[in-house]
């Protein structure tokens, strides 16, 4: 078991604390910070919401939470107990001016380090910080994170940061992506720089192409008056998509000082190739899911799941194909694809190597298939490379595909950290490796923005494609058209 370094005694104040991303990610998350010994035993969690509640009823919904999004396994009643007696409850309308600020003041502690979390619309971000500086709460330890997305286009963009930024310095804002705080992500840095073998082979010289894809099995769920305002472009392709491109793009830093990281970051969304708007058209597939099936029970189509308008034009797919104007990458295609209601929830990244220049085996001895590397998020996460290997026996030289594989959990025979766990804590100790910069979030925006003004352009609405399948088939064509095709592996 690794040794667990604890971290500075810190008030960890939660607007938004009675919503589903705080009882259902933060709290658990905090739990097991706690259970394992990295949360100081006075720290506090103080949750402040707009609901008429008093300590004992909030802990109560805090308790209910940890049985429903803990593990049975992992939850520990003596522990979930004294976790939750570090628990307590401000009535709070953080948007008001006139609130009841002097109460959350009384409460917080003038030498911790203060984190505020913002798990609340992005909308009201600008108003929170404000009523935070008026009030005088924002202390030199003083933190904020704030959840994506960062506004829902640039100018909303750069609206929240100016906002935020009028209270806290860049250096005390933490923008979330828990995308980064996954093991395997943060693997990438150590797989490339602490292994000259891949290091050396990561490059336009080897890599044929990179495809990233997200997909999940679920619909939209109760997020749909917010997805429906979104879509898969804003809600999964620009943060987090862009961000994990932007790992596997990115030149070597310096150092693994946050800043370091985040220039080489910052670089490859710069190197990005802007999209004509001709090319938003025929470099982007987006698609809307209709009804089908899952797991071989029937599911609704997208507008039945919205239960309200008769029409949406908003994407539930995107697959798209980019292009990184580096000497690194130059010609080596990046292919993503995102979706809702596709066969399987997985997360992976493939680095697909060039086939050989020239084979000394006979024509007939193996169905050849380039070397590639699966870099699996989720589910469980690990590394997979495939090379050609000789099978076993006389009777002739036959060759067959086999994995080099690497599961995490297995390997290392313990729980891997939920991403919200590491990121917490990184937050206290001050460590914004893993979170995005302004700028970062500025040039992604800046690169995405050109595709959504050439879509409203057109009339043009989602291709459609039944639940349960890999979205439209236009997505095939979109790779199969270079002479490549999209990973798909039965898990």
């Amino acid at each position: 078991m690794p040794k667990i370094i604890p971290v500075a005694t810190f008030d960890c104040v939660v607007f938004g604390a009675t919503g589903d991303l705080t009882l259902r990610k933060l709290l658990p998350a905090l739990y097991y910070r706690f259970r394992d010994g990295q949360m100081p035993a006075d720290s506090r969690i103080i949750a402040a919401a707009r609901s008429n509640l008093t300590d004992d009823s909030y802990r109560e919904r805090a308790s209910k939470a940890l049985r429903e999004h803990v593990a049975r396994e992992d939850l520990d009643a003596d522990v979930a107990g004294r976790f939750c007696r570090q628990l307590c409850y401000v009535r709070l309308d953080a948007t008001d001016p006139g609130g009841d600020w002097q109460t959350l003041k009384d409460v917080l502690d003038p030498d911790r380090v203060r984190v505020f979390y913002l798990a609340t619309s992005p909308d009201l971000y600008g108003r929170i910080c404000r009523n935070l500086g008026e009030h005088e709460l924002v202390s030199e330890q003083s933190r904020v994170v704030l959840e994506k997305p960062i506004g829902h286009d640039l100018a909303s963009a750069r609206e929240i940061n100016d906002e935020v930024g009028a209270v806290f310095s860049e250096a005390q804002t933490f923008r979330i992506d828990h995308y980064l705080g996954k093991e395997t992500v943060q693997n990438l840095l150590a797989l490339r720089f602490a292994n000259t073998i891949f290091e050396r082979l990561w490059n336009a010289d080897v890599i044929d192409h990179v495809q990233i894809t997200v997909a999940e099995t679920v619909g939209v769920e109760e997020r749909g008056g917010y997805y429906d305002h979104s879509g898969a472009l804003r809600d999964m392709v620009q943060n987090h998509m862009l961000q994990l491109l932007c790992l596997i793009a990115m030149d070597p830093p310096v150092s693994l000082e946050a800043d370091r990281v985040r220039d080489e970051k910052l670089k490859v969304l710069r190197a990005l190739r802007p999209f004509e708007p001709h090319e938003a058209l025929t470099l982007t597939v987006r698609g809307q899911y209709m009804h089908g099936a899952i797991d071989g029970k029937p599911v609704p189509g997208y507008i039945a799941d919205l239960n309200g308008p008769e029409n949406s034009a908003t994407e539930t797919f995107l697959a798209l194909k980019a292009d990184v104007r580096t000497w690194r990458w130059a010609n080596v295609p990046f292919y993503l694809r995102t979706g809702k209601r596709l066969p399987q929830k997985v997360s992976e990244i493939v680095i697909q190597y060039r086939a050989l220049p020239f084979s000394i085996f006979p024509a007939d001895a193996a169905e050849w298939t380039p070397n590639k590397l699966i870099i699996r998020l989720q589910p469980e996460e690990g590394m997979r490379l495939a090379m050609m290997t000789k099978d076993p026996g006389p009777g002739g030289l036959r060759l067959s595909p086999t994995a080099l594989d690497i599961r995490f959990e297995k390997t290392f025979g313990m729980r891997f950290p939920d991403a919200y766990e590491r990121l917490l804590m990184d937050t206290v100790r001050g460590n914004a490796t893993l979170f995005m910069r302004r700028d970062e979030v500025e040039a992604a925006w800046a690169w995405v923005e050109p595709i959504l003004e050439a879509w409203g352009s057109r009339p043009d609405t989602p291709r459609p494609y039944s639940a349960g399948t890999w979205g439209p088939t236009a997505a095939i064509a979109l790779i199969e058209r270079d002479g490549r095709t999209w990973h798909e592996e039965v898990v």
